[in-house]
């Protein structure tokens, strides 16, 4: 990264951490790009120069919040000596990370608000796809061990993400260890499937 990457990063990141306070107050939706500029003191022009719009600007947090999730768990993955203890792992650090994070409020009226622009809804898949990713990585090491049936890895990483997703907006309202409860029920039937074995 030469100088000048290096100073349009730590000016978007400035601009970014002067945002996120906003937005943890505020909600997505209340918060404007005239109150992102009184919080910044920067100029609408500069702030559309780095990030093209308020929702260009909330998924640069959304991005760091992710590189911060996927260092977290990176951390502490090495504990986990099987993967079906690594999903049940990643089901508490979702649920954990989910319920702490100041910006889940605001994430959730982003995700379920208007339509987003192209750039935008592009950007939103890649972020997907890369969960989908990291899913067929764990769902494919654990074949590999042999502690998962051969399957089609792809509709599974679909599968799981899509119950994370669910799990995510339907355990809003719940305490912390309901829904810790929920999430590590819907790792074991991920992980075992709801038929009764015939005996």
């Amino acid at each position: 990264m030469n100088k000048k990457q290096l100073q349009t990063e730590q000016t978007k990141k400035k601009l970014a951490d002067a945002s996120k306070a906003l937005f943890v107050q505020k909600g997505y939706k209340a918060t404007s790009i005239e109150d992102i500029v009184a919080a910044t003191g920067s100029s609408k022009g500069n702030i559309y120069y780095h990030f093209k719009s308020k929702e260009g600007l909330f998924l640069y947090l959304i991005d760091e919040w992710d590189r911060e999730w996927e260092a977290s768990w990176a951390a502490k993955e090495h504990l986990y000596r099987t993967s079906t203890e690594k999903i049940y792992g990643l089901a508490e650090q979702l649920v954990l990370d989910d319920m702490n994070h100041p910006l889940t409020k605001a994430a959730d009226e982003f995700f379920t608000g208007e339509k987003k622009e192209n750039d935008i809804e592009e950007r939103i898949s890649l972020m997907f796809e890369r969960h989908i990713q990291f899913n067929k990585q764990m769902i494919e090491q654990g074949i590999e061990s042999g502690e998962f049936k051969a399957d089609n890895v792809d509709h599974l990483a679909l599968i799981l993400e899509s119950t994370i997703i669910g799990l995510s907006q339907m355990s809003r309202r719940m305490e912390p260890d309901q829904a810790l409860a929920l999430y590590r029920q819907a790792a074991s039937v991920f992980l075992h499937g709801i038929a009764k074995d015939k005996a």
